[in-house]
């Protein structure tokens, strides 16, 4: 009867945890949607809650006691998983048996499995590598050409209290659909662009400048996310607090995060995380290097001088980031004069409405890239390049937003194997990649929007296992 009476309310409790799951996904959804819709104004509202910044000298400690402690990822429930053997078959459990759609995968990849990037090269064809800067320019009039037909509605929509439902439906859609522009600058970042330089500098720095994203200050630092990826100490994007954190190694807070997520609840904690993350948390990088690794410090991507750390910004960089300073500058002159001639409701709603949407998908691209329950993050001594990229997880985004987007999410393994492989040749390399690699290549078959309420409610702080690896616990 014991057994009985465990066995019923074990049913129980486990209905009830997929029924809170369900209506977890349900507000995900919604707050999601309201995330990236949202204007400028709500933007301001909601950078009230405390923030943090990583690093811990005394000058950034001033800092944070003038703007807060540290904007970064948290969730409430995070996953722990024993550190695994070379050998270690079937799939990983956690202490309470949550998995990704990888189900345990990423765990499971030991650094045999993981291929040279000479390995990767064989199979990969020749032509993959080859960039047109004529298709590239097509990419790019195509994308322009939808954001433009996109704003040629919006003039047409009254800026009026009744009409803010339409505002908020138009900006989901251009935001959405400029968002298209923003990942082909992104390429002329990485020279996937053209074999013309000074051509794909150029609608790189313009395009960029024109989202309000430092072009040289982000290729730089984006460089070194690559060049790190899930690197505990160096990473330089979405690096989780440890606990029992070494300062000099790891990002301290991982305690504070366990408990500020185990006091709010399961929900609300993860509604935060989705609501701070997609509305706050991409320009907290561009200002405050926020979710980066301790290596660096309290970076700024526009003032690479004191009273911001130097070491992100070596020989050549600072005057390229003052070069991307100036860029930007010259967008915010001209909407200005847009504000004063037409109106700030006018600039608010035409340009900062998609410009918020814009830099939500950025952050739900590289935040569902690198992270998940079962993906662990690694030291110094177990890091390197090729077991970063091979921890990238491809993920489902459809027809329609890989023709928007350029395949952003769903190419993203090979893009970070070598990421000068143009868009329009990422899917041919990342077919042959998970066929020559199954046990490497990850991807997560999960309704991205299942997968980003997952992680926001998951994936808070990591403990460090005697393996090297960084695995995420539990509050």
């Amino acid at each position: 009867r014991p057994c009985q009476a465990g066995a019923v309310l074990c049913g129980v409790a486990d209905r009830a945890e997929r029924r809170g799951l369900e209506r977890g996904e349900t507000m995900a959804r919604t707050f999601s949607l309201l995330t990236l819709t949202a204007l400028p104004l709500t933007c301001a509202m909601l950078a009230a809650p405390r923030t943090y910044f990583r690093g811990a000298s005394s000058q950034q400690l001033l800092v944070n006691r003038m703007i807060g402690d540290r904007v970064r990822s948290k969730a409430v429930q995070c996953v722990i998983a024993a550190p695994i053997s070379d050998e270690a078959v079937g799939p990983v459990k956690s202490s309470h048996g949550l998995l990704s759609g990888l189900q345990g995968k990423a765990l499971q990849v030991a650094a045999a499995d993981v291929p040279t990037k000479a390995e990767v090269r064989g199979v990969v064809p020749d032509h993959c590598y080859q960039r047109s800067t004529l298709r590239s320019m097509g990419c790019v009039l195509q994308s322009a050409l939808c954001t433009a037909a996109c704003a040629l509605v919006g003039m047409r929509i009254p800026l009026t209290l009744a009409a803010f439902p339409l505002w908020l439906g138009w900006s989901a859609v251009t935001g959405t659909v400029a968002m298209g522009l923003w990942v082909l600058a992104h390429e002329c970042g990485h020279g996937a662009f053209s074999d013309n330089r000074v051509l794909q500098d150029v609608v790189g720095f313009i395009l960029h400048s024109a989202l309000l994203v430092p072009y040289f200050s982000w290729q730089r630092s984006h460089a070194v996310h690559h060049a790190r990826t899930n690197h505990i100490t160096e990473g330089e994007t979405h690096v989780p607090t440890v606990v029992d954190a070494r300062a000099e190694f790891e990002s301290v807070g991982g305690e504070a995060d366990l408990k500020l997520a185990k006091t709010l609840g399961y929900t609300p904690h993860g509604v935060l995380q989705v609501v701070l993350h997609l509305l706050v948390g991409w320009p907290a990088y561009l200002l405050f290097g926020a979710t980066g690794g301790p290596r660096y410090g309290l970076t700024n991507h526009f003032v690479p001088r004191w009273p911001f750390s130097t070491k992100l910004w070596p020989n050549k960089w600072p005057s390229k980031v003052w070069a991307s300073s100036a860029g930007v500058a010259v967008t915010l002159a001209v909407l200005a004069l847009w504000a004063r001639t037409a109106g700030l409701t006018t600039v608010l709603a035409l340009y900062g409405g998609p410009l918020l949407v814009v830099n939500a998908w950025l952050v739900v691209y590289t935040w569902l890239q690198h992270t998940d329950v079962d993906v662990p993050h690694l030291s110094a001594k177990e890091h390197t390049f090729m077991r970063g990229a091979f921890l990238t997880v491809d993920r489902p985004y459809g027809r329609l937003f890989d023709w928007l987007h350029h395949r952003i999410g769903s190419t993203h393994v090979a893009h970070h194997i070598d990421c000068t492989i143009p868009h329009y040749h990422a899917r041919e390399a990342t077919d042959r990649i998970a066929e020559a690699f199954p046990k490497a290549y990850l991807y997560d078959p999960t309704p991205v929007h299942k997968a980003l309420w997952r992680v926001a409610c998951n994936c808070i702080s990591v403990k460090r296992g005697d393996d090297g690896r960084y695995t995420w616990v539990t509050p």
